[in-house]
């Protein structure tokens, strides 16, 4: 993030009590935080953004010349360079339906639009995420450019979140209505990226390694921004460049544990039928270099950074949270009242028994990189204000038909949560926030919330419960003190999964 885009960024007051701005401007920092980590072997030289050039420069080349690792034909040994030049690229990305015309697109990724006579050709597709006939033409041309492709030439396949809805191509006889409606059904009954993507695969042409092998024998290089707990890069995008190492009993096991098993299509029954544990070829792709340049853990120590020069002890307690946002938004109440304890008071019987309760979910919702109990202790030496700060996904299951995302409804669950009991001393605050700018098919990014948010809707005779029942998180927010609480980004052109933040200050 460059001088200009952080003072931009930081132009908003400070104060816990000034309206969330001070929870927006650590969320806000961690947007565009997506570089790769640092790795000797091999050196990627890639360009960087050039400043405006003066008034009546004649426009540069769209793709500067920069250099890619390539192995020689037939070779395992260290990479070689080549040096590839503008008018020798031909680039075929797919976006989001409606991004180039949108109006939240235009306004905060128009330095992303293209340029007047580009060489790129955009697909637009997948609109609401879901894969459709727009997102399947796209993955046809796709396809057919990677086919084409010889030993001499090299694939750069950019990857992100959303990939997989993009680049839909089912195995017949499956149709692409058959896959949506499975994907659809898995989704609203709570079933994880992961679980998703392992039945997408299964299904796809050109998911779980298959678009890097219909480009062999060229090389293939993707660069890839994770929008997956742990940066698997065989689930993220559902792997189109990193061979499937899941079994037909993988799918069997999710459709029956989501009670989907019996309900499924002939089609589908017959590939999974026709399928083994590798259905794209080799298990090798020796082909392929895969980069994670862009992560969940990335934002947070951005946004770490930024606690800190805002005066906070900051502690990131996990990068894989997930689970049922139930049972998070309930690991943060209990948070919030373990930690005020240790931040204001001596550790009474009341809250080392709700400490006992944390452990115990925070066991429950199995997170791999927890450091709990780092966190705490911190908690306790930090005589003053603290941020803790954690990402992921939680899950959903829908139970109505209201609008809403993730992180609008794990904000409104926290806020329920957080008024249950008083906190004593404490002004707490807490921001759940997607990184790509759009909390489910609403506008926002995500929302804040304050212990007393439950009393104060109250007043303007909204039931929090009632909104909850209905996974109807926006429409409450939306109406809450006139949408204060929602938190607007615009879209960010990226995607590293969910930032949480909870602000804890001593009164």
């Amino acid at each position: 993030m460059d001088a200009e885009a952080k003072r931009a960024v930081l132009v908003l007051t400070l104060n816990l009590r000034d309206e969330g701005n001070e929870a927006k401007r650590v969320f806000h920092p961690s947007l565009p935080e997506v570089r790769a980590e640092p790795n000797p072997e091999p050196r990627f030289l890639l360009p960087t953004a050039p400043r405006p050039a003066p008034a009546g420069t004649p426009t540069p080349p769209l793709l500067p010349h920069f250099r890619i690792p390539l192995r020689p034909p037939g070779s395992t040994s260290g990479p070689r360079y080549r040096k590839l030049r503008p008018g020798a690229v031909e680039r075929q990305p797919w976006v989001p339906s409606g991004a180039e015309s949108s109006g939240a697109w235009l306004w905060s990724c128009r330095e992303m639009l293209l340029k007047p006579h580009s060489r790129v050709q955009v697909f637009e597709g997948a609109e609401d995420n879901l894969p459709d006939r727009d997102a399947l033409r796209a993955a046809v041309a796709i396809r057919q450019l990677a086919e084409g492709l010889t030993a001499d030439d090299l694939l750069l396949v950019l990857i992100s979140g959303g990939g997989s809805a993009l680049l839909p191509a089912p195995i017949p006889p499956v149709t692409l209505e058959e896959k949506q409606t499975l994907t659809k059904l898995l989704a609203a009954r709570g079933a994880n990226i992961q679980e998703l993507n392992t039945i997408r695969k299964a299904l796809s042409q050109l998911k779980g390694g298959g678009l890097a092998q219909a480009a062999y024998p060229a090389q293939v290089v993707s660069l890839i921004l994770s929008d997956v707990v742990g940066d698997p890069v065989e689930v993220i995008a559902s792997g189109p460049t990193v061979a499937s190492v899941h079994s037909v009993q993988d799918c069997l096991h999710i459709l029956n544990h989501y009670g989907l098993r019996a309900a499924l299509p002939r089609s589908v029954k017959t590939v999974l039928a026709q399928s083994d544990s590798d259905p794209h070829g080799p298990h090798s792709c020796g082909h392929v270099l895969n980069v994670i340049i862009g992560s969940n853990a990335l934002a947070l120590a951005e946004a770490q950074r930024q606690a800190e020069a805002l005066g906070y002890r900051a502690v990131v307690l996990s990068a894989a949270i997930q689970g049922d946002v139930k049972s998070v938004a309930r690991f943060y109440g209990l948070l919030t009242r373990v930690a005020g304890a240790h931040l204001t008071l001596p550790v009474t019987g009341a809250s080392v028994e709700e400490e006992a309760q944390l452990w115990e979910l925070a066991a429950e919702l199995q997170l791999p990189d927890l450091q709990l109990k780092e966190a705490l202790e911190a908690v306790a030496g930090a005589g003053g204000p603290v941020c803790l700060l954690a990402g992921g996904e939680p899950t959903v299951q829908l139970q109505g038909s209201g609008k809403g995302g993730r992180n609008q409804e794990l904000a409104l669950r926290v806020g329920a949560e957080l008024g249950q009991q008083p906190l004593g001393p404490l002004e707490v605050l807490f921001l759940s926030g997607g990184t790509d700018g759009q909390d489910g098919p609403t506008e926002a990014a995500g929302a804040w919330v304050v212990p007393e948010l439950t009393s104060q809707a109250a007043t303007e005779g909204l039931d929090v419960a009632a909104f909850l029942s209905r996974n109807d998180s926006h429409t409450f927010f939306r109406c809450f003190r006139g949408g204060a609480h929602l938190l607007h980004t615009g879209l960010t052109g990226t995607n590293v999964m969910d930032a949480h933040l909870l602000f804890l200050r001593p009164r």
